[in-house]
C-alpha cells in the first residue's frame, strides 16, 4: 500500500467554506502542538506534569464561562458539537422516562441542524419515550413561529432551537423564544445549538434559561475533535461516556488536551480587547458588502436566499438564476475558490431542507450556495476573494454562462457538433452546423435560461426544437423553448413533437436528420437519426426507448414492451455499429454508447436482436422486468440492466507523470469548459498543451463520431476529484480503448 501524501495548499486559494470548517489558526496550531510535545500529561495523573496540564484543562474552563457568559452551570469538554448534542438529548429524555404527559412531544426548529432532529428520533425509539416529533415551522426569513411553539409547549418534554443557522446565517431572537417557552412551561428542557454563534454573538448564557449549549471548537479556527457543551445548574444529566470518571465523573475518557489547549489560545483571543484577530460587527458587514457586489458584479441575475439584516454578516447564502449550483461550484473549485452547495453535511441532498423550510422555490432549493468566512479574515483575504470572484466573469462570457455587457464580448466560437446537456439524470441534446445552423432535442425547462443565451450570444439558426416524446415525469418545455428562441428559430408548422409538418427530413449542410416511429416506452415515441451523406447514422437520438446500459420504462402509461421489440428491431436496421446512442436520460453520466456496446451491455436487447429470443418473449420478459422495478422507483423512465464490469486502472500523480513523457501518450481534462478556462491544467501538471486535451462528458459523443480519439494513444483522464473522469475512463475501455487510464484523486491530490 502506497503512502499518503498530504497535498500541498494552492498558494492562491481562496477559502470561503468557513461553516463547514475553518483552518486552524497559527498561533492556536503552535500552541496544540506545544500540548502535544511539552505539556502532554494525562490530567488524571498526579506527578507535576499531570498537574501542568490539569491547570491547563481548568483554567480553559474558566476562560470558556467568560466567553459564553455562563458562570454558573457545568462546562463539560466533548469531541463536538454532535457529542454535546446527543449528551443533552439523552439526559433529557431519560429524566423524562416517567413522566406524565398524556400527548408528550419534542420540539424542533425546522431549519436546525440534521444532527437534532435525527438525534431526538433515535433517542425516542431506542428509549421508548414514545412521543411525538414535531418541527416548529418558520417564516420566510427563516423566524421561529412563536405562536407555534406557544400551542405545543405544555405538551413539550424538550425544545431544540439553534443561535445561527449553518447554511443561512440567520439568528433567532432567544428572548422572544425564552419568553414564550417559559410562561407557559418552567420544566422543559431547552437546547440551543450555539455552534455558530460563537465569536459572532455576544452570549450570556447564565443569564438565560437555557439547559443546554453545545459548541465547536473546529467552526473557530480551532483543531476538530474538541468542542465543549454548557449544561445549566440543576438541569438533568446523565454521563453518555462512563468509564473512568473524568471531567468529574460527567464524562470519562482521557481528555484531548491539545484540542483544549487549542481552545485556551481561542479563548484568550476572543477575551482580549487590545487583540485585532477576530473583526467587530462593522467590518464583518462591509465584508459581506464587498462580496455581494463581487458575486452580482460576475453572475449578474442572483437571488440571495435570506435577509441580511436577521442574518449574521459571515454567510451568504445564494442562486445564480441561470446556473446550476454544480455548474457554479465546480466552476469556483476550478478557479481556487472554496464554496459549498447549502450544508457540508448535507452533500448528497438535492435540495436545501433549509429553504424548503422557508419556503423558497424550487430553484433556490436545489441550487443554493454558501459563502461563508470567519470572523478572524482579513480585509486583504476579503478583496482577494473579490478580485478571483469578478476574474470569472470573461470565463463565464466565454462560454456563454452569462450574456457580455461589452461592445466586444470575449465569447468564443460555440461548441460546434453535439453537446449534452443534464439536469438531474435528464439530458438535452444540442447539435450545431459549422454554419452555424442548430437544433435541440428534448429541452428541459430548467436549462432554457442556458440554451437562450448560448444561442442569442451565438446568434445560431435553429431549425427545428424537437420532443422525442411527451415526457411522462416533467412538464413540456417545448412551446416555452420556442417562445424563447422564436427570433432564430425557423418558422413553419410543427406537430407536437416540433417536427416540421411539411417535410420529412430536415438538411443540414453534410448532414440530414430522419424522424423514425419508435413507440414502446410510449406510443408517441420517436427517434431521431443523423445521418452522413454517406447514409451512416452518427448520431440516435432515441429518447427513453433506450438507455445507456438499459431500456426504457414499459410500466408507464402508454408503455407497450411488444412494440418496443418491434422499434428495436427496426432501429437495429438503421443503425451501424459506430452509431453513437444518445438518451433522454443518462442516470449513470456514461455521456453515451455505441450501438454495438450498447447491446453488449443489455442482455435482453442483445438475445433480442441475435434472434434467442423472440418478440413475444422479449414483452414477456420485459414487462415482468419493469413491473418489479417500477414498484420500487416508480419515476425512472428506465432502468439500467447491466453495469459496466470495467476496473479503470488507477494512476497516481507520479505514476501519471511517467507515462505522459511518451509520445502517444495524452491527458485528457473531463471537466467542462468553463472549469478547463479557470485554471490551466497543462501548467499545473508540467505537460505540453498539445498534449492536454479538454474533452468533457458534454462533448464525449462528438469526441467518438468525430475521430478526436486513437485507440492506438493512451490516455490519462482527469477532473476535480477522480470520479467524472473515472466514469469516463471505464466508458472508454468499454468502447475499445485499450490504454486508458485514470488520475486517482483528480486534481484534488495532485500536490
Amino acid at each position: 500500500m502506497s503512502e499518503f501524501l498530504l497535498p500541498d495548499e494552492p498558494k492562491d486559494q481562496v477559502y470561503l467554506d468557513a461553516n463547514a470548517t475553518t483552518p486552524v489558526l497559527p498561533c492556536i496550531a503552535e500552541v496544540v502542538c506545544h500540548a502535544m510535545q511539552i505539556c502532554f500529561g494525562n490530567p488524571s495523573s498526579p506527578h507535576i506534569t499531570g498537574i501542568q496540564a490539569k491547570h491547563l484543562l481548568e483554567q480553559t474552563r474558566q476562560k470558556a464561562r467568560t466567553v459564553i457568559g455562563a458562570q454558573q452551570g457545568d462546562i463539560l469538554f466533548t469531541s463536538g458539537a454532535t457529542e454535546g448534542i446527543q449528551t443533552a438529548i439523552v439526559s433529557t429524555l431519560i429524566n423524562a422516562k416517567h413522566h406524565t404527559k398524556p400527548n408528550p412531544v419534542l420540539l424542533y426548529g425546522a431549519t436546525e441542524h440534521k444532527a437534532v432532529p435525527n438525534t431526538l428520533k433515535h433517542w425516542n425509539t431506542v428509549l421508548e419515550i414514545n412521543a411525538d416529533i414535531i418541527a416548529i415551522p418558520v417564516n420566510r426569513d427563516g423566524i421561529l413561529d412563536l405562536d407555534f411553539i406557544a400551542q405545543h409547549i405544555d405538551d413539550a418534554l424538550m425544545i431544540c432551537t439553534m443561535a445561527v443557522n449553518n447554511e443561512t446565517g440567520v439568528y433567532q431572537d432567544l428572548s422572544a423564544i425564552e419568553k414564550v417557552i417559559r410562561s407557559r412551561n418552567s420544566q422543559v428542557t431547552w437546547m440551543v445549538d450555539c455552534v455558530q454563534a460563537l465569536g459572532k454573538q455576544q452570549l450570556n448564557l447564565s443569564e438565560t434559561t437555557i439547559d443546554y449549549a453545545p459548541f465547536s471548537g473546529h467552526k473557530l479556527y480551532a483543531p476538530k475533535g474538541i468542542g465543549l457543551l454548557y449544561i445549566r445548574q440543576g438541569s438533568p444529566y446523565t454521563p453518555f461516556i462512563a468509564g473512568g470518571g473524568q471531567e468529574s465523573g460527567m464524562r470519562s475518557g482521557t481528555e484531548n488536551l491539545p484540542g483544549i489547549a487549542g481552545l485556551n489560545k481561542l479563548f484568550s483571543l476572543l477575551l482580549d480587547k487590545q487583540d485585532e484577530t477576530f473583526k467587530s460587527i462593522d467590518v464583518l458587514n462591509l465584508y459581506r458588502d464587498k462580496l455581494h457586489s463581487a458575486l452580482v458584479d460576475t453572475f449578474g441575475s442572483i437571488t440571495f436566499n435570506h435577509d441580511f439584516a436577521c442574518s449574521v454578516p459571515t454567510t451568504l447564502n445564494f442562486a445564480v438564476n441561470d446556473l446550476t449550483s454544480k455548474e457554479v461550484i465546480d466552476l469556483f473549485d476550478a478557479a481556487g475558490i472554496r464554496v459549498s452547495g447549502g450544508s457540508a453535511c448535507s452533500t448528497g441532498a438535492t435540495q436545501s431542507f433549509v429553504l424548503d423550510a422557508m419556503g423558497a422555490s424550487q430553484w433556490q432549493s436545489e441550487n443554493a450556495i454558501r459563502l461563508s468566512f470567519g470572523p478572524a479574515a482579513t480585509m486583504a483575504q476579503i478583496d482577494d476573494a473579490c478580485e478571483q470572484i469578478r476574474a470569472l466573469k470573461t470565463v463565464l462570457q466565454a462560454n456563454c454562462l452569462v450574456i457580455s455587457d461589452s461592445s466586444f464580448p470575449l465569447q468564443e466560437v460555440c461548441a460546434l457538433g453535439l453537446t449534452q446537456f443534464r439536469h438531474q439524470g435528464a439530458c438535452s441534446w444540442l447539435y450545431v452546423t459549422d454554419d452555424q445552423y442548430a437544433f435541440i432535442i428534448d429541452p428541459i425547462i430548467e436549462l432554457i435560461p442556458r440554451f437562450e443565451k448560448i444561442v442569442t450570444t451565438q446568434n445560431l439558426t435553429i431549425t427545428a426544437i424537437l420532443n422525442t416524446h411527451e415526457h411522462q415525469e416533467r412538464h413540456c418545455a417545448l412551446d416555452l423553448m420556442r417562445s424563447a428562441l422564436k427570433e432564430y428559430l425557423v418558422a413553419g408548422e410543427v406537430d407536437k413533437l416540433g417536427w416540421p409538418t411539411n417535410s420529412d427530413t430536415l438538411q443540414l449542410t453534410t448532414h440530414v436528420l430522419e424522424k423514425l416511429a419508435t413507440p414502446g416506452h410510449s406510443q408517441d415515441s420517436v427517434s431521431y437519426l443523423l445521418k452522413a451523406n454517406s447514409g451512416d447514422v452518427q448520431y440516435c437520438f432515441c429518447g427513453d426507448l433506450i438507455l445507456p446500459a438499459g431500456l426504457g420504462n414499459t410500466a408507464l402509461d402508454g408503455g407497450d414492451a411488444m412494440q418496443m421489440a418491434h422499434s428495436l428491431t427496426m432501429l437495429a436496421a438503421e443503425l451501424n455499429p459506430q452509431s453513437v446512442v444518445c438518451s433522454g436520460h443518462d442516470y449513470q453520466q456514461c455521456f453515451a454508447m455505441n450501438w454495438a456496446v450498447q447491446q453488449q451491455q443489455t442482455p435482453l436487447l442483445q438475445a433480442l436482436l441475435k434472434g434467442d429470443i423472440n418478440d413475444a418473449e422479449f414483452a414477456a420478459q420485459k414487462q415482468q422486468a419493469d413491473l418489479q422495478q417500477h414498484t420500487q422507483a416508480n419515476t425512472l423512465c428506465g432502468y439500467v440492466n447491466a453495469k459496466p464490469a470495467v476496473e479503470t486502472s488507477q494512476l497516481s500523480f507520479n505514476q501519471a507523470k511517467e507515462i505522459l513523457v511518451k509520445g502517444n501518450a495524452y491527458l485528457i481534462d473531463t471537466r467542462e469548459p468553463y472549469e478547463h478556462g479557470a485554471n490551466n491544467l497543462s501548467v499545473l501538471l508540467n505537460v505540453p498543451i498539445a498534449k492536454t486535451l479538454n474533452i468533457p462528458l458534454s462533448r464525449m459523443a462528438h469526441a467518438l463520431t468525430q475521430g478526436q480519439l486513437d485507440k492506438n494513444n493512451q490516455y490519462i483522464l482527469v477532473c476535480r476529484s477522480g470520479n467524472r473522469s473515472k466514469i469516463a475512463a471505464a466508458n472508454l475501455t468499454e468502447l475499445g480503448y485499450s490504454s486508458v487510464y485514470n488520475l486517482s484523486g483528480g486534481l484534488a491530490l495532485t500536490g
